[in-house]
């Protein structure tokens, strides 16, 4: 084999330069796409009658969403029936399963079972259809054995999808009091060599429609052009697009409060958005929120009036201190499939749910999105056995097999529980309500007259009650059972697909201190507020929020993927060139929540895995910037760059 060494453009700026090299013929100028959202004409006109603007340029460094647990698989044919098997380690079996048969190896659906059991970390990366498991399903056919794959670290750093890469000019118009007018962002958004499988909606539908923030301001607008570089793809990510936009947003915020010296809560508290529902100008509408709840709650937290004292403290000993403040907004639970599907996806965002009541009044639950650490296992049995009424140890709860699971979309965008566990809400719904004509029977009156709670069914006014597991066992027994209305079984269906997204939001602070000699960076206190909805379990809740600041915390002063600009090689291969956040990294964070329940589901809940991860970076970089004096500096702030612009400072 001959190999012809071609030019290489790494960088989306190099990718976007006059005479770069093509990564794709057909893509002139390394342009795959050119996307706009928003008010051009109106943002004119509110810089045009600014008092002040605020300008940043920066890029959101490329991160490698690497997994401790590398993807894997193994593909078997069976010739008696004509079927696969895959197991995999996948964040959605059942789109994995669509995408291979329908539009790559054209097998039918319905003879292939696609298995994704413990998959360890997945954060987005194990979301995507990739070539290898592909190829192992159409090869294990043609030799007549099963193939395992199993990715080496290196080969995982190389081509797994990569998060983030964007190069951002962002212009914030204020009037004389603080008072936002407009904004008006340009982002260049590095796409890789390929469009991964969710890659061209990240820069875009989930981006620019949250540069709203959680703020009243009346225009935006936004151009997204998405580059083809010659690095591995670019797709979903923990946060995938709202940590870009929050970065955008709370960068510009902060920097406009110090250039207008105006205090960082003071500018949040005169923009907020109070009154709800809220439309923004890029396409969402708010439900409800309560952010000056969440910025009183964090202040408190890092107890921000005693700031002052810490840092002239930390001066004496010749260190600097700083205080970084991040408003963040999300959008998860993705929805409604109608809105998608007109914004281009090719898919639906409903999730389904299917609850077994056994005769003895255990429960299987079945449910189409995936558990890879999220604690579904917990929170969805906590669900069901408080709507039935009986143990927790009563529900066992079935995910990712495509052979025994309704047809679902799987995790990512904070969708378990609201979209998920809604679902199987609405079977419960109708497992209790035929549960209420079962019990009426046995008691001889109208289901109308029957109410249930607390595992029973009861007759209103009276004490006469059937317990749960007497319908259950009368269900499948059904010796006396209205067999004229109602067939037997306990087993019930239910898809739900969400009218609006929801809108998790919170205030996260950061406290830094910098030894200006070395660039040494130590956080010494994060602080974070956020209001998740409706809470079912806060253990669970705050396991999440820590994963989330740990790797937002990593993208600011650690990670970062290198590519070398002039040939295209991958620097930062191995965790040895990689920084990944450890243990002494961290602090200990200090994290607490409010509540506006989401209106839109039954539960109330919003979400709350990538929140973390989308308020970490602003703050700690809004911190740097205060401890430093500097308008700007680059994630991650490594200590080398730390420590240069302490000394340009200093001179």
């Amino acid at each position: 084999m001959d190999y012809e060494p071609l030019p290489a453009v790494a960088d989306v700026r190099d990718a976007l330069a006059k005479g770069a090299p093509a990564v794709h013929d057909d893509a002139p100028g390394n342009v795959c796409y050119v996307w706009a959202l928003g008010d051009k004409a109106a943002v004119d006109a509110g810089f045009a009658k600014a008092a002040h603007v605020t300008t940043l340029e920066f890029v959101n460094n490329r991160l490698i969403p690497n997994a401790i647990e590398p993807r894997a698989c193994n593909a078997s044919y069976s010739k008696s029936d004509e079927s696969y098997t895959l197991y995999v380690a996948s964040q959605n079996p059942h789109v994995e399963r669509l995408l291979m048969t329908a539009f790559v190896l054209g097998l039918p659906e319905h003879k292939v079972r696609v298995i994704a059991p413990d998959v360890g970390g997945g954060f987005g990366s194990k979301i995507y259809l990739y070539a290898e498991e592909t190829m192992c399903v159409w090869a294990s056919k043609l030799v007549g054995r099963p193939i395992k794959w199993t990715a080496e670290r290196s080969e995982s750093f190389v081509s797994d999808a990569h998060g983030r890469d964007h190069f951002t000019k962002a212009e914030l118009a204020l009037d004389k009091d603080g008072k936002f007018l407009a904004m008006r962002v340009t982002t260049k958004a590095a796409m890789g060599a390929y469009l991964s499988t969710f890659a061209s909606c990240i820069p875009t539908i989930l981006y620019a429609t949250l540069l709203a923030g959680q703020y009243t301001t009346p225009a935006i607008h936004c151009e997204v052009t998405a580059v083809f570089t010659n690095t591995a793809p670019v797709d979903a990510y923990r946060g995938a697009g709202r940590p870009e936009a929050t970065y955008v947003v709370e960068r510009l915020v902060a920097t406009a409060a110090k250039e207008l010296g105006i205090a960082q809560d003071e500018i949040r508290r005169r923009n907020f958005i109070r009154s709800f529902p809220y439309a923004t100008p890029v396409a969402l509408t708010y439900d409800i929120g309560d952010y000056d709840a969440c910025l009183e709650g964090a202040m408190q937290l890092a107890d921000v009036a005693g700031f002052p004292k810490r840092r002239e403290e930390a001066a004496k000993r010749g260190m600097l201190r700083g205080l970084g403040y991040s408003s963040y907004i999300e959008a998860c639970g993705l929805a409604p499939s109608n809105i998608a599907g007109a914004l281009g996806a090719r898919a639906g965002l409903f999730e389904a749910g299917e609850v077994r009541v056994h005769p003895t009044g255990k429960v299987t639950v079945f449910t189409g999105s995936h558990s890879h650490g999220q604690g579904h296992e917990t929170t969805f049995a906590q669900v069901v056995a408080a709507r039935l009424g009986i143990g927790v140890d009563d529900v066992d709860v079935v995910h990712g097999d495509t052979g025994r699971v309704p047809f679902g979309m799987g995790t990512y965008g904070s969708r378990s529980l609201a979209v998920g566990g809604t679902a199987i809400v609405k079977a419960l719904d109708k497992i209790v309500a035929k549960g209420r004509k079962i019990a009426a029977h046995l008691m001889e009156v109208s289901d109308a007259d029957v109410d249930f709670a607390d595992g029973k069914f009861t007759v209103k006014g009276t004490d006469k009650s059937v317990p749960f597991a007497q319908v259950s066992l009368t269900a499948y027994v059904p010796h006396n059972y209205p067999l004229d209305k109602l067939e037997p079984g306990l087993d019930e269906t239910a898809f739900y697909d969400p009218t609006n997204f929801t809108y998790p939001a919170g205030t996260h602070l950061c406290e830094v201190e910098v030894d200006p000699e070395t660039g040494a960076t130590r956080i010494v206190n994060f602080s974070a507020c956020d209001d998740f909805g409706n809470i079912v379990n806060p253990m669970i809740v705050e396991g999440q929020v820590h994963g989330g600041l740990a790797q937002g915390i990593g993208q600011a002063l650690l990670e970062g993927c290198v590519y070398d600009r002039e040939s295209g090689q991958l620097v930062t291969g191995s965790y040895q060139d990689y920084a990944m956040p450890r243990a002494d990294d961290l602090p200990d964070f200090k994290v607490d929540t409010r509540v506006t329940p989401c209106t839109h589901n039954p539960l109330g809940v919003k979400g709350c895995g990538e929140a973390g991860a989308i308020g970490a970076p602003a703050a700690v970089i809004n911190a740097l910037c205060d401890a430093l004096g500097v308008k700007d500096i680059e994630m991650p702030a490594t200590p080398e760059r730390v420590w240069r612009l302490a000394r340009s400072a200093k001179a």
